[in-house]
This record gives C-alpha cells, sequence and structure tokens, in this order.
C-alpha cells in the first residue's frame, strides 16, 4: 500500500497536515502515512515518528540555540524515509527544515512535494532558488503565488486555503460560549499568545497586564485563552493562575475561543487568518529578540506582518510588533474594535468577501495533486 512521508511544524502544520490526510483517505482509506506530526495528524491517522513540537522554534537566535537538535532530528528522519522510501513525501510549512531535508530526498529519487509556500512575497525571496532543487510540486494556498513559481520553472498547484472550506461563512458565536461554558451575552476576549514557547514568554505576559486593564476599564469583561500545546500548557496554566484574571483556559479549542470573542488578540501567524475567516476584530501583536527583529525587518518587503493585512493590502485590522506591542496599547486597539460597531460590521464583510475567495474545495485540489505519484501502488 502506498506510503506518504509528512513533515509538519507546529500547531498550524498539524491542522493543515490533518486536511492533508483526510483529503487523501478519502480517496483511498488504506494509505499510509508517518513522520513529523502533532496531535490532529496523529488522530487522523499518521504514525508520529517524533512529535511537531520538536520544530516549535522562531527566528535566527532561537534557531542557532536548538540547531543541534535540529540538525540530529532531520538526520534521523532523512534516514528513516531513505530506508524506508515512501511514494511522495510532503512537506507541509517548516520551510527552513524541510527544503534541506526535500532536496537530500529529491536527489534518491523520492519524490516530494511541499504544501503551503514560504512567504517570498514577503521576505527571503531568494529561497526561490533552493525551492527548486528540493521540491518536485508546490502546492499553494493563495492564489498570487502561483506566479511566483512559474516564472521559476517550478510545478505548482493552487489548491485554495483548507481552513476557508472548514469554517462556515456565518461563525455561530452565541454556540460557541455556550460551548466553552462562557456567558451568552457581555463582552469576551480571546487570547492567542502563539504555540512557540519563545511566543508564548514574549507575549503572554503583556496580553495579561493588557488583560488587567481593560477589566479595570471594563467591569464584567472576560478572556479566553486556547492553550496551544504540551510545550506551552505548563507555562500558561502557571501564569493565568496567579493572574487573578477572569480568564477561561481551555486545551486546544482555539476555533471555538475565536468564534465567541468579540475581539481576538492574538500573535502574528496562520492564526490570524482563521480570525479573518471566522470574520473577528483582532489586534495582531508580535515580539521577537532584538537580533532576530533587525534581520528580519531588514529583509521584508512588505508594511504588513498579518496574513489579513497582506492579503487587503492595507492596515485592515492593527498590528502592534516589538516595543509598540505593550498592555496599553493592546488594551486601547481592544476598546476600539469594543466601540467602533460601524467599522467592525465592514471588516466582517471585507472578511466575508476574502473568505469566498478562498473557499474553492482545497481538499479535494490536494488530492488531485498528490494521487498521481500514490496511483501506481493504490
Amino acid at each position: 500500500m502506498a506510503l506518504v512521508g509528512l513533515v509538519a511544524g507546529e500547531t498550524s502544520g498539524d491542522l493543515l497536515g490533518s486536511h492533508l490526510i483526510t483529503a487523501l483517505k478519502s480517496r483511498q482509506p488504506q494509505f499510509q502515512f508517518e513522520g513529523i506530526a502533532g496531535p490532529r495528524m496523529i488522530s487522523a491517522g499518521c504514525r508520529a515518528l517524533y512529535s511537531s513540537d520538536r520544530l516549535a522554534v522562531n527566528g535566527y537566535v532561537e534557531v542557532l540555540r536548538h540547531l543541534p537538535g535540529l540538525l540530529a532530528l532531520r538526520r534521523n528522519v532523512a534516514r528513516h524515509f531513505l530506508e524506508n522510501r515512501p511514494d511522495v513525501f510532503v512537506g507541509i510549512d517548516a520551510p527552513d527544515f524541510n527544503f534541506v531535508l526535500e532536496e537530500r530526498l529529491k536527489q534518491s529519487g523520492v519524490s516530494t512535494v511541499h504544501f503551503v509556500s514560504p512567504s517570498l512575497w514577503a521576505w527571503r525571496g531568494e529561497r526561490i532558488h533552493k525551492i527548486k532543487n528540493a521540491v518536485s510540486r508546490m502546492l499553494v494556498v493563495f492564489p498570487f503565488e502561483t506566479e511566483i513559481y512559474e516564472r521559476a520553472g517550478i510545478p505548482v498547484t493552487y489548491v485554495g486555503h483548507p481552513l476557508a472550506d472548514a469554517l462556515p461563512l456565518e461563525p455561530d458565536q452565541v454556540a460557541a460560549r455556550r460551548d466553552l461554558g462562557l456567558p451568552e451575552t457581555g463582552e469576551v476576549i480571546a487570547l492567542l499568545p502563539g504555540s512557540r514557547l519563545g511566543e508564548v514568554k514574549q507575549l503572554l505576559p503583556i496580553m495579561l497586564e493588557a488583560a488587567r486593564l481593560l477589566v479595570r476599564r471594563r467591569p464584567g469583561v472576560r478572556f479566553v485563552l486556547p492553550v496551544a500545546g504540551e510545550a506551552v500548557s505548563g507555562l500558561i496554566h502557571s501564569h493565568v493562575g496567579s493572574s487573578g484574571l477572569p480568564i477561561k483556559l481551555t486545551q486546544g479549542h482555539s476555533t471555538q475561543a475565536m468564534t465567541a470573542a468579540d475581539v481576538v488578540i492574538l500573535a502574528s501567524g496562520t492564526a490570524t487568518l482563521e480570525a479573518a475567516l471566522l470574520k473577528k476584530p483582532m489586534l495582531i501583536t508580535y515580539k521577537l529578540p532584538a537580533l532576530t527583529y533587525a534581520i528580519m525587518k531588514r529583509k521584508a518587503y512588505l508594511p504588513w506582518v498579518g496574513l489579513p493585512n497582506i492579503l487587503l493590502r492595507r492596515f485592515a485590522v492593527p498590528e502592534l510588533i516589538q516595543h509598540e506591542a505593550t498592555p496599553e496599547a493592546l488594551a486601547r486597539a481592544t476598546e476600539t474594535w469594543l466601540e467602533s460597531p460601524k467599522e467592525v460590521a465592514l471588516l466582517k464583510q471585507e472578511f466575508l468577501t476574502l473568505h469566498q475567495a478562498l473557499r474553492c474545495n482545497a481538499m479535494e485540489r490536494i488530492a488531485d495533486a498528490l494521487m498521481p505519484y500514490l496511483q501506481v501502488r493504490a
């Protein structure tokens, strides 16, 4: 039976990987999957060689600190797949880890597909040359990305974004609050400090102080914070437990938490797109070590870092990055959304239009793109 090798990084990659597995199993339930996986991929049917938490490292400085372990992990994974050759290897996001692995596998004759393009249109466009050596095909989630790969002579397929298919066009806020045990009325703010330990260490204290300011100014406001994985669970429970703030912690359930909220405060990343597809006003924040931030800022091509702003080509939602990410700024921006119903209504309409544009049955397109690599033994 056909074997699919997979490597997914972090919570977002785990979610996309679970969609990919579901798409292929809908064609052939006997397909086998193994690699670096998170809980959702495991639940969908992937045998985990290692946990995707092992790849949850962000920024140049942090990667250097963990480099020996990451290199050893990649060597072990490469050795496994060279000894147990998959019919196709699919790298899901985690480009710095996956492209080197994919290049080695491709050179040995394994077909390699990468799912979710790195943000070449935002920074580090020079990676296109490495990608050409590493991948047999690129699967992209945004329509404007196809031209980049076609111009470089790299086979590419636009599949749309699985989240756009999975999420409802009209989210049910009341039902989400009921499921989470939150009041059906009153103001609820979702806090998403990220899934990486480094992100949470940087952002959680700031978010909690912003929450404290909001509680003082708006008695009755409530908060919900979904815990994204075991790597950050202890830290979050410790900080929130000692804060005395009215925060509901959930193990996962990030989609429900955002659906239940009036405003979402979150780390820059894939979750910002999910918040947009859930039609939520948000503020995007991020903090990096000074050296890492200086390097990334110098390489950036666009004025935006959040996916909703990049896709809408304007600052549709606030971005409070680095020195601008203060508790007072987060609290003030949150209150602005809470007190601006007309602006929120206009934003929701923009997000609805974006949702409809990205909704194109991604699971079927993913399966269509991968099946040619799997039909020989299927």
